[in-house]
């Protein structure tokens, strides 16, 4: 890798990976050079691997379930800023340059930012969902993972990390953030529609809503990641 660029040095890319080769290692190509990445790999059985390593990446290896292996990535690091990304979304431009003010503001440190969700398919459907989680984020600030979490250690570290949940890990970090340390950055995180085009775009959006509603009725983050196929 080369030399991180300007305001990057002391930012670490965490990304928790399962049998996602071919789309992690998209991802890794889009990455600028920056302080670490660091790649925890929760058990896979293809060559995701041997693909992080071979992007330099950092490899650790953890049980699966995404909180755990979140919270590992973070606990290794060194960086005192964090990004959280999912193997298969990668930040455009205007997204590394909003994550590069951000950093470069010391106020900025007391909160976290998500960037806008958007999707890599160019149907109808994809920008009725981005609109959609649009809404959501709005009305009730949660960001998803895939829409990527940029946040300095001491804050990270302040409202106790990420959970050791299968599923929901995002959503349960964003509540104790609270909206009034959750910023939406400029740009957007582009997530691969893959599982919308397999499952189809009615049934994995509905799948979703289902799990946010047994989320706040109380049902156990394991119970719904059974649920959603996990």
């Amino acid at each position: 890798m080369t030399s991180p660029g300007p305001g990057l040095e002391d930012l670490a890319v965490i990304l928790p990976v399962l049998n996602a080769g071919e789309r992690l290692a998209q991802t890794l190509i889009t990455l600028p050079a920056v302080g670490e990445v660091i790649v925890v790999d929760g058990g896979s059985v293809d060559d995701t691997v041997a693909r992080a390593a071979a992007h330099g990446a950092r490899v650790l290896h953890s049980v699966p379930g995404r909180g755990q292996q979140l919270a590992l990535g973070a606990d290794a690091s060194t960086s005192a800023w964090l990004l959280f990304l999912h193997a298969d979304t990668r930040l455009d431009a205007s997204a590394w340059a909003a994550l590069a003010n951000h950093i470069a503001a010391p106020q900025r440190q007391a909160c976290a930012g998500a960037f806008r969700f958007r999707l890599d398919d160019a149907a109808w459907q994809a920008r009725l969902l981005e609109w959609g989680v649009g809404l959501r984020v709005a009305l009730l600030a949660l960001p998803y993972g895939d829409q990527g979490l940029l946040i300095h250690r001491d804050l990270y570290a302040e409202v106790g990390g990420f959970a050791a949940l299968p599923l929901m890990e995002d959503v349960d970090l964003a509540r104790r953030l609270g909206r009034h340390r959750l910023r939406r950055l400029d740009g957007a995180a582009v997530t691969s529609a893959e599982r919308w085009r397999r499952r189809g775009w009615v049934r994995q959006s509905a799948l979703n809503l289902r799990c946010l509603a047994l989320y706040f009725l109380g049902v156990a983050p394991a119970r719904i990641a059974t649920l959603y196929g996990r």
